[in-house]
């Protein structure tokens, strides 16, 4: 008798798995992601905000933030600017790198990234994600909070953890105020993550 109920309860486990075994398997199917996966991904996002922040390491901290082959661009008004892809020009990016971390134009006005509303959504290849980003300490003063548009995320888990395999700067119209300078090639409105140019 034990038996057959053991038999019983055996198929009953299989019959209820069986169908959610074959969905996560299917292909074009989301991935599910566990409670380690969120709190990492989240922390991919506040290391980005550190890193952009100080241009550490010469921005090579900001780099490596990204897969190999990922890269950070603006967006406004529907168009996507130029891509910062490769940890060179990603180091660029957040000022570092051969710019050497000098004349950074959120860095001279002592300005911090802070990243809010954030969302994650699994897919096949990992998760997408948006964030809001405010910046704070605009012009010196460390009561100043700017919203400055929102990031559009992809992200994959890679042997070295979660990776960013691409950020698009989403820009309000007008542009960005944090940067302080004009932004890449010269032109205003330019993402505030933007590598800084010299003064005119």
């Amino acid at each position: 008798m034990s038996h057959c109920r053991f038999c019983i309860a055996l198929a009953l486990s299989v019959a209820l798995y069986l169908p959610s075994a074959i969905q996560a398997q299917a292909p074009g199917t989301s991935a599910q992601l566990t409670a380690l996966d969120y709190f990492e991904i989240q922390q991919l996002v506040a290391k980005y905000a550190r890193a952009i922040d100080t241009c550490s390491n010469n921005g090579y901290d900001y780099a490596d933030l990204f897969t190999a082959d990922g890269y950070f661009a603006p967006e406004q008004n529907g168009k996507v600017g130029n891509k910062f892809q490769g940890r060179e020009r990603l180091a660029e990016a957040s000022g570092g790198g051969s710019r050497g971390c000098k004349n950074v134009g959120w860095i001279v006005q002592g300005v911090k990234h802070l990243y809010v509303n954030h969302i994650v959504t699994p897919t096949a290849e990992g998760a997408t994600g948006t964030v809001d980003m405010l910046m704070i300490g605009l012009g010196g003063d460390p009561y100043k909070i700017h919203h400055e548009g929102y990031y559009e995320d992809t992200y994959v888990k890679t042997p070295q953890g979660w990776r960013f395999k691409s950020r698009i700067h989403h820009v309000p119209e007008g542009g960005t105020t944090g940067q302080g300078q004009r932004g890449r090639g010269g032109q205003q409105g330019a993402a505030t993550d933007a590598p800084p140019t010299q003064e005119r």
